[in-house]
């Protein structure tokens, strides 16, 4: 050991190569069940990283060898080894166990561009009100541009002076960044959700809590999804979109009149005014999630059960 490092850098060139060691400020959570081949790329890909992230695992009960392919050829990687698949909810479990003051999320089949991360935590570290943010997408072995990216882009919410981006009430959960404080603040992924558009009630809840959610091209993201069906899906995302808007259902007229506007304000500057006033109003109610009765419940679960429950 070269203790002479331990009492810090002694020249200009030391000190630069220890500001380009030094790890971000950003952890990353993935969240896998069954896919250790996709998640070993995606952990080789994370690990070459230059900001050096700290990688957390999260184990949606996985009955391949995952945790035995971690173990072998990933021993930095930390694990949380959860007994049964909590879905969506498995990020919250790893936010959770992070310190770090910022968390990227990947999926299984989902990496960081280079440089990614050291952009997201600048963001965050020059916008304290910033909740979340959502990146640029590449899709495939073609870098192909997610449509999402634009839709995102385009959001009718447009900027805000402290905020970085464009205000968005969506985005993807593999290729998102939370502020630790704000994404606990809000909750995290409600359980009931699962997978397929469960990202909608977490955006909607971190704007009633006056938290930033943006989208912000300059951080960049890799997506290789599977290319095989996935027939339950439509069916699991409809009915999320459904138990979001009761979850969210406090005040209906207000936010009637938030879906109004804003399409109004694809065209309309006055309108877009007009988006931003009422969103800036939206009173305290909206800061609580609405119970769901219990046979409501029971019943939104039965599509996950019907599903056996996988990702």
């Amino acid at each position: 050991m070269n203790h002479a490092t331990n009492r810090g850098p002694s020249s200009t060139r030391e000190r630069h190569h220890a500001d380009l060691t030094k790890p971000a400020p950003v952890g990353i959570v993935i969240a896998t069940r069954n896919r250790s081949a996709s998640l070993a790329v995606t952990v080789r890909h994370l690990l070459a990283l230059p900001e050096r992230p700290e990688i957390l695992v999260v184990d949606n009960a996985s009955t391949d060898d995952t945790r035995a392919v971690l173990a072998r050829d990933f021993p930095q990687v930390r694990v949380v080894s959860l007994p049964f698949n909590r879905g969506a909810l498995a990020r919250t479990h790893g936010v959770r166990a992070l310190d770090t003051p910022y968390v990227a999320f990947s999926d299984d089949d989902s990496w960081w561009a280079p440089g990614a991360l050291g952009a997201a935590a600048r963001h965050f570290d020059g916008h304290p009100r910033l909740g979340l943010l959502s990146a640029r997408t590449l899709v495939g072995p073609t870098d192909a541009a997610d449509p999402l990216n634009d839709l995102l882009a385009d959001s009718p919410l447009g900027p805000a002076t402290d905020l970085p981006g464009t205000q968005v009430l969506g985005f993807l959960g593999c290729a998102a960044v939370a502020r630790r404080t704000a994404y606990l603040d809000a909750g995290g992924y409600h359980p009931l959700l699962f997978f397929g558009a469960e990202e909608t009630l977490l955006a909607y809840d971190l704007a009633a809590r006056g938290w930033g959610v943006t989208h912000c091209p300059d951080v960049t993201a890799h997506h290789h999804p599977d290319p095989g069906p996935r027939t339950d899906r439509p069916a699991v995302a409809r009915r999320n979109e459904l138990l979001t808007a009761w979850l969210r259902r406090p005040l209906p007229h207000a936010l009637a009149r938030t879906r109004a506007l804003a399409a109004d304000a694809r065209r309309d500057p006055h309108a877009r005014r007009a988006l931003r006033e009422t969103l800036t109003r939206l009173p305290a109610a909206l800061r609580a999630r609405r119970p769901l009765p219990p046979h409501v419940e029971r019943a939104a679960r039965l599509l996950d059960t019907a599903n056996g429950g996988t990702s």
